[in-house]
């Protein structure tokens, strides 16, 4: 049974920072491209940050140079760290799993964590 657990949501304030887990199990984690995702009240979910299984990362562009995905095989734990916050970054952050090999594709979801930018 596969399981992506995110940890790390909460209230901060705008500028402060915070740092999104989130656990695998039931899958050879290395082998699995990881993201986050997020989804805002009112508006359909987007990418926030994936990291192939090489160590490769891609960032939206209202996150680069504030938030910093990264991954600990060891662990089986992907992480965000998040910066600078603002307020517009209030949404559920989700963990994502993926894989494709050939015609195959196994993509898996956290049931997400919330994160409230407010002062």
């Amino acid at each position: 049974q596969v399981q992506l657990v995110e940890s790390g949501g909460g209230l901060v304030q705008p500028g402060g920072s915070l740092r999104l887990s989130c656990a695998a199990s039931g899958i050879i984690f290395s082998g699995y491209a990881m993201g986050w995702y997020r989804r805002a009240p009112g508006k359909q979910r987007e990418l926030v940050a994936t990291i192939t299984s090489s160590g490769s990362t891609n960032y939206a562009d209202s996150v680069k140079g504030r938030f910093t995905i990264s991954r600990d095989n060891a662990k089986n734990t992907v992480y965000l760290q998040m910066n600078s916050l603002k307020p517009e970054d209030t949404a559920v952050y989700y963990c994502n799993a993926n894989q494709v090999r050939g015609f195959s594709t196994r993509d898996f979801w956290g049931q997400g964590t919330q994160v409230t930018v407010s002062s």
